[in-house]
């Protein structure tokens, strides 16, 4: 049996190492990588001790124009720690079909958006991001994102400390209190 357990070990090392966004026992999010949508490495370790909303965004979906609240958000809270990343996917209704360089252009073009983008990814299902999959299982089955724009927040520890549905508004109460929640306090004027 040493040699199955052995031969087992360099098998889970030997995917890891051709998949680096799969962290196999990820305690946190920090463990995880996504691709920048201009192509660069995008490690939520680079986002330690920053909250993180993340956001399964499409650019064709009735719930586009909640860009504008994803950027406001963005704007208002940047300062103080918090990351917004947009995660392209194309899983529900096929509503974003565009490449990397297109599903930019619009985000920019039409939302003035220039908080951080990732390449699209699968949000769902077996070929979900090894990010989904762990924040399903961290959560729980009714976290698990069911349409475009579901938003998890990641305290800056990289701890998953809440999940917001696609009719939950950047705008909304809940979200910014739990945003300002996780964030440091905001200086006295």
């Amino acid at each position: 049996m040493p040699g199955l357990a052995k031969g087992l070990a360099v098998a889970v090392t030997a995917a890891a190492l051709a998949n680096p966004t799969a962290a196999v026992g990820a305690t946190d999010a920090h463990a995880f990588s996504f691709t920048s949508i201009d192509g660069g490495s995008l490690p939520l370790s680079a986002f330690r001790g920053k909250a993180v909303l993340v956001v399964n965004t499409a650019s064709f979906c009735g719930f586009t124009k909640q860009y504008e609240g994803l950027q406001a958000l963005w704007e208002r809270y940047r300062d103080r720690g918090l990351i917004v990343l947009g995660v392209p996917s194309n899983d529900f209704g096929g509503q974003e079909p565009g490449s990397a360089e297109q599903i930019k252009e619009f985000c920019e073009v039409n939302f003035n958006v220039d908080f951080p983008l990732t390449t699209k990814e699968h949000v769902r299902g077996a070929q979900a991001h090894p990010f989904y999959r762990w924040a399903a299982k961290e959560l729980g089955m009714l976290a698990k994102p069911r349409w475009n724009f579901h938003k998890y927040l990641m305290a800056p520890d990289g701890r998953l400390v809440d999940w917001f549905s696609t009719t939950t508004s950047p705008n909304s109460d809940r979200l910014r209190r739990a945003v300002e929640a996780v964030l440091p306090a905001a200086p006295e004027s």
